[in-house]
């Protein structure tokens, strides 16, 4: 029998993962927010999830097996349910040992993933984001040429997670050969690391922007080694992973309205039977199960091996769209609450705008 239900595993990881976001994640939310930092606090519980070991085998310091990027997925929109800016903090690390696994050396493996073993939250970032108008992630201005046995970025990078304290960046850039990325230390020389950036959303997450001045680095720092690597599935991954973020955002809104519609009295009863509150609450459910649906095609595409250019570009900007939409008539449900801190849906209207900018990488 053909079944579209998640599987035992995946519906423990759901489980799992949505306890932490509504116990560990959801209280935390606003007053990161209002700080514009991530807690040390969060950070060590979000390790203790074990989310970048997970992904890692035991023969690089980990204790994963296989990974699953549908798996992954469904732990993506459920973090982002209890806050998008906490998750893509949590899943930083674990994006980059992603990375590591799927287009790495056997020497980069060994080099960095036993980091991601330890017990303490150890940051490492991608870097892909440009501050240019029109940005894309397929022909990125930071560009790589070849010197003897080295290659020598050029360009600036932005919206990097977790910058402010990671020690190395996986930096995509535009190589002799086409698309390439390369592992780039913290302390290279003509690495400057500037930040925290100030974005309109998602100000819980500590950006950085990269400016690479001559920064070399070996040609074994080349991702995928001599044979370098295929960096286009590296950014279908992203966004595919940035595609189930929204989605989990855009579930919270949903769900934060429904019980409110129900409780608010407006001219004698409840607004949730209004035509019209009632009508837009149903789009705003049939749009979150369609970018989960979408979400769930690109992420199968990419586990079975099956070209995801179209279905990881197609779910991110569905995702992008729809989810600005539902954080959009979120706030017009709430009416005047909307705009309020009392309630956090101008929160997600913020991280809402933000991340359907991004060409962002994670978890996938």
């Amino acid at each position: 029998m053909i079944s579209f239900a998640p599987t035992e595993e995946q519906e423990s990881v759901r489980s799992a993962m949505r306890d932490f976001a509504t116990q560990a994640m959801r209280p935390l939310a606003r007053e990161m927010d209002e700080a514009s930092a991530v807690s040390e606090g969060f950070l060590a519980q979000s390790w203790e999830l074990g989310l970048a070991a997970a992904q890692t085998p035991e023969a690089y310091g980990g204790y994963g097996g296989a990974r699953s990027a549908t798996s992954n997925a469904i732990l993506l929109e459920e973090l982002a349910f209890g806050d998008a800016s906490l998750a893509l903090a949590a899943v930083a690390p674990a994006a980059f040992a992603t990375a590591l696994l799927d287009h790495g050396s056997d020497a980069q493996r060994q080099k960095y993933l036993p980091r991601f073993g330890g017990a303490s939250y150890e940051a490492a970032s991608l870097a892909v984001c440009e501050p240019t108008p029109l940005f894309d992630a397929f022909a990125p201005r930071t560009k790589a040429t070849r010197k003897g046995d080295r290659y020598v970025l050029e360009g600036e990078k932005c919206f990097v997670p977790m910058g402010d304290r990671a020690a190395v960046f996986l930096v995509v850039a535009r190589g002799p050969e086409g698309l390439d990325a390369f592992l780039v230390d913290r302390a290279a020389p003509g690495l400057t690391v500037t930040g925290p950036e100030k974005n309109l959303g998602l100000k819980a997450l500590p950006t950085a922007s990269l400016r690479l001045a001559g920064v070399e680095v070996p040609a074994s720092e080349r991702l995928g080694g001599d044979g370098g690597a295929d960096v286009a599935r590296l950014v279908h991954q992203g966004r595919v992973a940035l595609a189930a973020v929204m989605t989990g955002l855009s579930r919270a809104v949903f769900e934060y309205c429904v019980p409110y519609a129900k409780e608010r009295v407006a001219f004698g009863e409840a607004i949730a039977r209004k035509q019209s509150i009632a009508f837009r609450l149903a789009e705003m459910h049939m749009e979150v199960e369609c970018m989960r649906w979408m979400v769930w095609k690109a992420a199968s595409d990419l586990e079975h091996g099956v070209d995801a250019a179209r279905s990881a570009h197609l779910a991110r900007q569905y995702a992008a769209e729809k989810s600005m939409w539902v954080a959009d008539n979120g706030v017009q449900v709430l009416g005047g609450h909307g705009f309020i801190r009392e309630h956090p849906v101008e929160m997600w209207y913020r991280n809402a705008r933000t991340l359907g900018v991004l060409e962002g990488a994670a978890l996938v």
